[in-house]
């Protein structure tokens, strides 16, 4: 009976060391993953997929954050700063990355893709609407006549997505196979998306869309519909009367029924034009960022797109 006994204790020690060593290992490899930064939520979606549990993903963007507004702090930055590798936007998104002194290595993602160019109006538009923003904020979200919501055209995406892997591969070659399978699988979903635009958002009755800020251009380009917006590409620019004018005639003309506007910016205005326009309001995803609930429930670029053309298709009166 005291040798069973002694046999149990020793077992149990055993048991115990082995746990504890196994736990330490587990927290090693942890740690010693390369942190992988990403600006938007469309690139942190990508490089997380692709990347999988090979590196820790962070979306520097806090969720529930405007793009357009964000500036990071100055613990933020120290972060950020040892990421093995940042993709950003580029594109006069994130004028704040100029102040990073990375220790890695930082893509301007939109130096690889096809940016859609602003018409003459547009931009006109656009300097219409930064003179009721201060010059801080005109700084920020003057774009030079580029729209920066690439990533809500799936080529692109496609094209992010292998970039996103050749830059892993340099970093983690021995992954090589792995982020190849996953880019893969990753396009595939892409091209899925596409289709079902294709054909989901033809035959429509109305060739319209009105929404708060005009994030919706290389959507509407490739799918063959108008963008009526109420500001231009900067959401806190300040519409004035002829705007909201502009906005009701088009409202009218065009037998529109609901208006859109985007998560994280004050959304009184637009739920008074519904008001007394007759007609209803939803929130169109340009997926910079998500909210913090959108977040928790786990939800991806896919599902939120997939989303959206749902909402598109009401707005449009598809058939």
């Amino acid at each position: 009976m005291k040798n069973l006994k002694i046999i149990l204790t020793v077992l149990f020690i055993t048991l115990l060391i082995l746990f504890a060593f196994i736990s330490t290992k587990q927290q090693s490899q942890t740690s010693t993953k390369p942190i992988i930064g990403a600006t938007t939520f469309a690139l942190y979606d990508a490089t997380k997929y692709i990347a999988g549990e090979t590196c820790k993903v962070v979306n520097i963007l806090p969720f529930g954050v405007d793009p357009h507004s964000f500036e990071p702090t100055p613990k933020l930055m120290v972060n950020i700063e040892k990421s093995a590798l940042v993709f950003y936007s580029g594109a006069g998104l994130e004028p704040w990355v100029q102040n990073f002194d990375f220790k890695g290595k930082a893509v301007d993602l939109s130096k690889y893709v096809h940016l859609r160019k602003l018409e003459q109006h547009s931009e006109d538009e656009e300097e219409h609407h930064s003179e009721h923003a201060d010059k801080h904020e005109h700084h920020q979200h003057h774009h030079n006549g580029i729209d920066p919501h690439y990533w809500l055209d799936f080529n692109n995406m496609k094209i992010i997505s292998t970039v996103i892997t050749e830059k892993l591969i340099a970093l983690l070659p021995q992954n090589r196979a792995l982020y190849m399978n996953n880019r893969d699988a990753y396009i595939k979903k892409l091209d899925k998306l596409n289709l079902a635009y294709q054909t989901q958002l033809s035959g429509c009755k109305n060739d319209t869309v009105v929404v708060s800020h005009n994030a919706l251009g290389y959507i509407a380009d490739k799918y063959g519909f108008h963008v009526e917006s109420l500001t231009g590409l900067s959401p806190e620019a300040q519409p004035s009367a002829q705007d909201i004018n502009r906005v009701f005639n088009g409202i009218k003309e065009h037998g529109i029924d609901t208006i859109f506007f985007e998560n994280f910016v004050n959304d009184k205005l637009i739920k008074s034009i519904a008001h007394d326009a007759g007609i209803s309001f939803d929130v169109f995803e340009p997926l910079g960022n998500i909210t913090a609930d959108e977040a928790k429930a786990g939800k991806s670029y896919e599902d939120i797109m997939y989303e959206n053309l749902k909402k598109l298709r009401k707005a449009l009166q598809c058939q």
